[in-house]
């Protein structure tokens, strides 16, 4: 299978004791400059109300999307809909959009747990990095899965 944007990687033993340990993957960008990727298997360990900017919210699941950039949120969703500026990364399944409305859309109950992923952090490879490590066997491409990565 050929790498792309919604493929799912998972971890081998060969990353065991690392922050990859047993982790699963979304790939949200895949071209010549690299890859980009969620963790979607990991809880963060805090809740999106337990963060002082959004205190006001209702208890949302954070996930670890990675080790880079652990100072922002990122999302991936499925409420076009609802939530603008998303970029589709699959058919319906979007990255990003006006973070805004995604709170909104959760604290008003109108997307859920099925509909909106949020992380802390990513995963990012440059070009060739990820090939690389699928070759040597840190990795394996799993099947598509892209309508199981918003449930638990």
């Amino acid at each position: 299978m050929q790498l792309q944007p919604g493929t799912i990687i998972k971890s081998t033993e060969a990353l065991k004791d690392t922050v990859f340990d047993d982790a699963i993957i979304y790939i949200a960008e895949f071209n010549e400059k690299g890859a980009v990727g969620y963790i979607i298997n990991k809880l963060f360990g805090r809740s999106l109300n337990e963060l002082q900017e959004f205190r006001h919210s209702i208890p949302f699941p954070l996930y670890n999307g990675g080790p880079v950039d652990q100072e922002h949120l990122f999302f991936l969703h499925r409420r076009p809909d609802l939530i603008e500026d998303g970029i589709i990364i699959v058919k319906g399944i979007y990255m990003g959009g006006k973070f805004e409305q995604a709170v909104d859309c959760i604290n008003d109950n109108t997307a859920t747990r099925d509909d909106i992923k949020i992380f802390v952090g990513y995963c990012g490879w440059d070009a060739g990095e990820l090939e690389a490590e699928i070759e040597e066997g840190s990795w394996v491409v799993v099947e598509e899965m892209n309508e199981t990565i918003f449930r638990e």
